[in-house]
């Protein structure tokens, strides 16, 4: 029979609570890494690689090293204008380079994503940026073009504040207000995947606080701005997570699953986070059978992720029987899986749930922790 355990349960109870916690802040960064090379071709090092945030005043810097590799972590997601100086000189730039949540491409020369430096001659910059002048009307002499640069200067920042306005009021949770800034920046200009996006987080805000019978057509402008975003960025991975996750909200989990795929093709890397995502939406949605599936997967795709181990152990925990003698018997694996966190996160913000489970389901907590990543030790002599 099925086991309604009070300890189970309050445990059960924490884990849901965590998880609905802790769900939100998984995605608001991301990695950037890549390599700077000379005129010859070859790592150059010591260049300064700069990141300045278009819609703020946020810089964050680095250098590339001997083998002409940077990288930063924990920038915040959006679009950036990225210039590389060496002796303070510009020596390269790259204008709207949008950063994603997670880890960006970082194979050298292997993908489009890829964030290579190729260094110019200084006199080549200059004579870019003045030709680039001439064209936008800022060169002197060009009175129209310089009209005609400041319209559409005023239109960016027309474009950046409405952005930024949605971005915060997105943040704080708004929905409504981030509806509207966000639609006005999306007609200002839409050709920003970034701002589309955002626009479909916000109508899925939207769409969460409606009655059932009103949500329809709302959760359908969510999806059409993500159709959006990934028509205009085919290759962020991010933003085909986030719509699979936006039709599951609506139970159409075959295209759920469809974009998840298409998720992990562009990230391989990334496809244990995108289970992990998946399975805690269905756990919070009570689908609890298609959230151990997807928990399942995660640690298959990444068996150091260790919160789909903990969850994956928790959803098992649930289904555990009680046999004729009255002894708890909990599915195959759960003890297992909810031991793999505790070695993996000794220390964990569930380690404390996670002893509770198995103790209540009469095994005992190997304290004995080892670093699955750890070489096995060598005698000495050896």
């Amino acid at each position: 029979m099925s086991i309604s355990s009070g300890s189970i349960l309050k445990s059960l109870y924490v884990i849901g609570a965590l998880l609905l916690v802790s769900l939100p802040a998984a995605a608001q960064y991301g990695l950037v890494d890549g390599y700077v090379l000379g005129p010859d071709g070859k790592a150059f090092q010591g260049a300064v690689i700069n990141f300045d945030k278009m819609d703020s005043k946020a810089h964050t810097e680095t250098k590339s090293d001997k083998k002409g590799y940077f990288v930063l972590g924990a920038l915040a997601i959006g679009d950036y204008r990225v210039t590389v100086t060496v002796d303070g000189q510009l020596r390269d730039k790259r204008d709207y380079y949008h950063v994603s949540p997670g880890k960006q491409t970082a194979t050298q020369g292997n993908s489009a994503l890829a964030l290579i430096f190729n260094l110019k001659a200084p006199e080549v910059i200059a004579a870019e940026i003045k030709k680039e002048a001439e064209k936008e009307g800022t060169a002197p002499g060009s009175d129209e073009k310089a009209k005609a640069r400041a319209a559409a200067e005023e239109s960016r920042k027309a474009l950046m504040d409405s952005y930024a306005q949605g971005r915060e009021a997105l943040d704080n949770k708004k929905y409504d207000v981030a509806v509207e800034s966000l639609t006005k920046a999306s007609v200002l200009d839409p050709k920003q995947a970034a701002v589309w996006s955002s626009l479909a987080d916000a109508y899925m805000g939207v769409a969460r606080a409606q009655r059932s019978s009103e949500a329809a057509p709302t959760y359908q402008k969510a999806y059409d701005a993500f159709a959006k975003a990934i028509e205009l960025a085919p290759t962020n991975a991010g933003n085909f997570n986030n719509f699979a996750l936006a039709l599951a909200a609506s139970n159409k989990m075959d295209e759920a699953k469809t974009n998840l795929a298409k998720a992990i093709e562009l990230d391989p890397a990334g496809a244990g986070k995108y289970h992990y995502n998946l399975g805690a939406f269905l756990m919070n949605a009570s689908q609890n059978d298609a959230a151990t599936d997807e928990f399942r997967k995660s640690v298959a795709a990444d068996p150091n992720y260790a919160e789909s181990w903990f969850y994956l152990g928790s959803m098992l925990a649930g289904k555990s029987t009680v046999d004729a003698s009255g002894k708890m018997v909990p599915p195959e694996g759960t003890v297992d899986a909810l031991q793999k966190y505790l070695t993996l996160k000794p220390d964990g913000p569930n380690a404390a749930p996670a002893k509770d489970l198995i103790g209540a389901l009469g095994s005992k907590v190997d304290t004995t922790f080892k670093d699955p990543n750890a070489k096995p030790a060598t005698k000495k002599g050896k």
